[in-house]
């Protein structure tokens, strides 16, 4: 038999009694703990409730633990020093007062609670995993206030480095997306001497996790990594260094946490020891897109970056692109010397660079690259003749940007003005010399060669790229054409464009309009023709 619905009120209001009463009880509870100390081994009611199955109870729970420990930490009711084994404990345990046993007591639970809520950063459920967090960076503050060592303030500085590692430990996880949690620990990242010690304590996780798994690619907790990485960012200026979540006593300028330079020095190593291992293909798109505004101007030294750009070429695609403009920021701002650069841009020259989704940044970086007038004439040569050959298999919406590419290119290097006008003899042997199978854009022989193939393309079946091609017969302006329009075309655009072109509606076939037949102006026809 169903069961009433009177039946069900009463359950519905028996379930919420039971929730206010779980939720006063803790309340109650942390106050009986506060308030005396008979009232201690109430806190293992407390971390109980941690370990429930219900998502209300727990995160009641960790509020519970938050107020009580931050408390005991503000009172300094915990033993200060670090926790003695059980053998220790029975051997000490004659010596010490009641207060001494109760600060040892309460320091054991605390590291309890500490354990249990390290665990909570693993949850399935997300609002157990934040409320873990939040309680964990406050007991990190309570740590740093009242350090639970006894410390030589004149020699030491105190920060919670164990329990910030232990919670990076956990956000980087091996099997599961932390990105949400990473997401909202950012805000604890503002924090100078946080951001500081998050540092050292991902490099020191990956260099355990990585070198245990043999440098193996392990996706998951890559990008665990990858996202917290990201989030961290220096001020320009040491005078940027105000925010700390814990102020020294002493000597605070002293401090290496608020030394700029200390700074950028753990932000290096961290990143260096991230990428020295091998990645997941998707990651260093991810990467080499933020390294110019995110990683290199925070670097101390960003030249050492040149063994993963490199790593990053030999991948192919987007990716060998991107790790060009890496090293060309390299070059321009940090006066790095890379003479293979060119040489890789010209072998990234390819009939699938025309086809592939990122042409249009490959274009715009090709031009960057090459906006120098500084350039041999023999490179920019070579450029210009490897893409007249492609030219010749590329479609049109391609050919509407490599035609104006290659008139720029010979804009700013008039002596390549020699490929448009190449004086022949009789003598001359109609094969091409020009070697396109060779890598080296300086044994490629461009400048023994011309650019036939863009009169080949004043042929060409789409009128644009005919129109384009024939700007070769005259003689070319002192100013470039605008590339920036074209890059981002399509073939279907180009299709619109075409067909919405407009036509003459009206043709005019007569000065005069006729009236009616055979009755024109004059009345020529009447007279020489009639209908009857």
């Amino acid at each position: 038999m169903a069961p009433s619905k009177k039946r069900n009120v009463i359950c519905a209001k028996t379930a919420e009694q039971s929730g206010k009463r779980a939720k006063i009880d803790l309340n109650t509870k942390v106050n009986d703990v506060l308030q005396g100390k008979k009232n201690a081994n109430d806190v293992f009611d407390i971390l109980e409730v941690l370990e429930s199955d219900k998502e209300k109870d727990v995160v009641n729970a960790i509020n519970a633990c938050s107020k009580l420990f931050s408390s005991l930490l503000e009172k300094k009711a915990l033993f200060l020093g670090k926790l003695p084994t059980e053998e220790e404990e029975e051997a000490l345990s004659g010596g010490l007062s009641a207060e001494e046993k109760y600060r040892l007591f309460m320091r054991q639970r605390y590291s309890n609670c500490v354990e249990m809520l390290l665990e909570h950063l693993d949850h399935e459920l997300y609002s157990v995993k934040e409320s873990a967090l939040c309680c964990l960076m406050k007991f990190a503050e309570g740590e740093g206030r009242h350090p639970l060592e006894d410390l030589d303030w004149s020699e030491h500085y105190s920060f919670p480095r164990e329990l910030i590692q232990g919670v990076v430990d956990r956000l980087l996880s091996k099997t599961t997306d932390n990105s949400m949690l990473i997401s909202r620990f950012q805000e604890f990242l503002e924090m100078e001497d946080v951001r500081y010690y998050v540092m050292s304590s991902i490099r020191e996780n990956v260099g355990k996790v990585m070198d245990k798994n043999k440098g193996a690619l392990v996706p998951v907790y890559q990008n665990n990594v990858f996202t917290l990485m990201a989030n961290i960012s220096i001020p320009s200026q040491e005078s940027g260094l105000i925010n700390f979540m814990i102020k020294q006593e002493v000597k605070h300028d002293d401090w290496k946490v608020s030394k700029i330079n200390e700074h950028k020095r753990a932000f290096e190593k961290m990143w260096l020891g991230f990428l020295k291992y091998k990645l997941p293909s998707n990651m260093y798109k991810k990467i080499l897109v933020i390294l110019h505004d995110s990683i290199l101007p925070h670097m101390s030294k960003p030249t050492l970056m040149i063994d993963f750009l490199t790593a990053a070429y030999e991948v192919g695609g987007a990716i060998s692109l991107l790790a060009l403009n890496g090293l060309f920021v390299l070059i321009h701002q940090h006066n790095l010397d890379y003479p293979d650069f060119y040489k890789k841009l010209y072998n990234l020259l390819e009939p699938s660079v025309f086809h592939v989704k990122y042409r249009a940044r490959f274009f715009h970086l090709a031009d960057v690259f090459l906006s120098s007038s500084h350039l041999p004439v023999y490179l920019v040569a070579a450029f210009a003749k490897r893409l007249a050959r492609l030219a010749l298999t590329a479609p049109p919406t391609a050919l509407l940007i490599v035609l104006p590419f290659i008139y720029n290119l010979i804009r700013r290097h008039p002596s390549c003005r020699v490929l448009m006008h190449k004086p022949s003899t009789q003598d001359e042997s109609v094969e091409d010399p020009y070697l396109m199978e060779e890598e080296d854009p300086a044994q490629c022989r461009a400048l023994e060669s011309s650019l036939w193939e863009v009169k080949t393309l004043q042929n060409h079946y789409h009128p644009d790229v005919a129109k384009a091609a024939g700007s070769i017969n005259t003689p070319l302006t002192g100013l470039e054409d605008d590339i920036s329009e074209v890059l981002e075309i399509t073939t279907y655009e180009l299709m619109e464009r075409d067909l919405k072109q407009s036509r003459i509606k009206t043709v005019p076939l007569e000065f005069e309009t006729a009236t009616q037949l055979l009755k024109g102006s004059g009345d020529v026809l009447g007279q020489h023709f009639c209908l009857d």
